[in-house]
């Protein structure tokens, strides 16, 4: 098996048996990004100055007698993660040429756990969109078909993965920003509980809705991830201070018992029927792995996409008010005074699908509008919260599809942004709760991979992942790779 092809718990074996090490691992990983990646577009940074001093500290540790699963194994972040000193982009010509002077905590948190950076990963700009079509560097195409998007926000994250050009990525998600890209890529990807993973140096699109996370090949990854990611962090007033579960101890339990709930709402018009039978196909194997499936009733998700189309929106107006062309970033040539300075610089900076949620936004927070706009989609947001309480004393879980429809072609959507915001249906629901979810492959529609998504009461990643990773015991729909990669 090349060095490429081996998952995060792979790596951790072969470091440990001396097989390769790091700095080998890192130099063929750097070589083939450097190969491939033309083809994808998923790296807007490649730092291979930092990940070989990286990979040689990771060695230095191993031979002193470390022996950390993470130590020497190479990641990449989503171009939003403040990372010291290398350019954060936030995939947008406002943040050209900005460095961050320091790490986020997440960041910093996987880099003491020994883990090698290779880069900074292409995204939808300020994570925003469902695509990775509106990136400043152009868009991330999905190694599964070419002509075809990776999903978003997190396009680069899956794509760079899928395409094995690293073992696993750290993404984001506002409304579906790491499951619906994992879903299209045929990756696992994990969004947190709201609080569990530090925003701390995330460069923030709306503020509580988003949350990072995980995207891996297999459950299994995505936990030895998270068990570094997450944690109460004192710099972030919305990190939740709770014990961490053991993510790795809890996989191996078995799924006796488990009551799985199927939303009614979720098979109506809109789901591509055949993806609805992929859904049905892995609810018949968790039955089979002692599961108990019943119908379930979510009787708000109907109004989730308007709600958060006005919430989202109205938070990054307020967010992405600070890139001014003053303090850092873009700045326009030749200002006459300084309103024209804020107009030129924004107006040039920012692209089009950011120019119009900022737009949406500050409609919605406006004097006239903000009664009738904002607050009622907050309420919006406690109905559809109370939904999932109601729903989670019945069951434990519940599943469903991650998207409606399969990889559209690139453009495809241009010129309906509201048909792309649709493709998050089933993932915001989850941001708008604060609960966690994930995504995992379930098979193949006309060669292109399906996702299935798990949701979970508060602070159940552990069920999820250990759910995950016993499908994944008796499938082997996430070993499969693109043609070609």
């Amino acid at each position: 098996m090349s060095m490429h092809e081996l998952t995060l718990r792979q790596i951790a074996s072969g470091l440990a048996n001396k097989d390769f090490s790091a700095t080998e691992l890192t130099q063929s990983l750097l070589a083939r990004i450097q190969a491939v990646d033309p083809q994808l577009n998923s790296f807007i940074t490649v730092t291979e100055e930092l990940a070989l001093s990286q990979a040689k500290s990771a060695d230095e540790r191993r031979a002193a007698g470390e022996n950390g699963a993470l130590l020497g194994a190479p990641i990449a972040h989503k171009d939003l993660f403040c990372t010291r000193n290398v350019l954060t982009s936030c995939a947008s010509k406002i943040l050209s040429g900005f460095k961050a002077p320091y790490d986020a905590t997440v960041v910093e948190k996987l880099a003491a756990a020994g883990t090698v950076t290779l880069g900074k990963l292409n995204m939808d700009e300020f994570a925003m969109g469902s695509a990775n079509e509106s990136s400043h560097f152009g868009p991330v195409k999905n190694p599964w078909d070419l002509t075809r998007v990776p999903g978003g926000s997190s396009g680069g994250s899956a794509a760079a993965v899928a395409a094995r050009l690293i073992p696993a990525a750290t993404g984001t998600d506002t409304g579906g920003s790491i499951r619906q890209p994992a879903a299209l890529t045929n990756l696992t990807g994990l969004k947190p509980t709201y609080g569990r993973v530090s925003r701390w140096g995330m460069i923030a699109y709306a503020s509580s809705l988003d949350q990072g996370g995980p995207l891996a090949r297999n459950a299994e990854d995505c936990a030895l991830l998270l068990q570094a990611m997450a944690g109460f962090d004192p710099k972030d007033s919305t990190s939740v201070d709770q014990p961490l579960d053991d993510y790795l101890a809890a996989l191996s339990q078995p799924l006796a018992g488990l009551r799985i709930g199927l939303p009614r709402e979720y098979f109506g018009a809109g789901l591509d029927a055949r993806i609805g039978e992929k859904v049905l196909g892995v609810v018949e194997e968790l039955k089979k792995l002692g599961a108990t499936v019943k119908e379930i009733s979510l009787p708000n998700m109907q109004h989730a996409i308007p709600a958060y189309y006005v919430i989202a929106p109205a938070e990054a107006s307020s967010n992405l008010s600070r890139f001014d062309g003053v303090r850092f970033g873009y700045r326009c040539e030749n200002p006459v005074n300084l309103e024209d300075l804020y107009k030129r610089s924004r107006g040039e900076g920012f692209g089009t699908e950011v120019k119009r949620r900022i737009m949406v936004g500050t409609y919605a927070l406006s004097a006239g509008y903000y009664d009738a706009y904002y607050i009622k989609a907050q309420q919006i947001r406690r109905l559809i919260k109370n939904d999932f309480v109601a729903a989670f004393n019945e069951v434990d879980l519940i599943i469903g599809p991650t998207t409606p429809n399969l990889a559209w072609k690139i453009g495809e959507k241009n010129a309906d942004p509201v048909s792309a915001y649709l493709e998050d249906i089933y993932t915001i629901t989850a941001n708008l709760a604060g609960i966690p979810g994930l995504s995992m492959p379930a098979g193949f529609v006309d060669g292109l991979p399906v996702g299935v998504q798990l949701l979970a009461p508060y602070f159940q990643e552990a069920r999820l992942l250990n759910v995950a990773h016993q499908y994944q015991q008796v499938t082997e729909w996430h070993t499969q790779a693109p043609t070609g990669f």
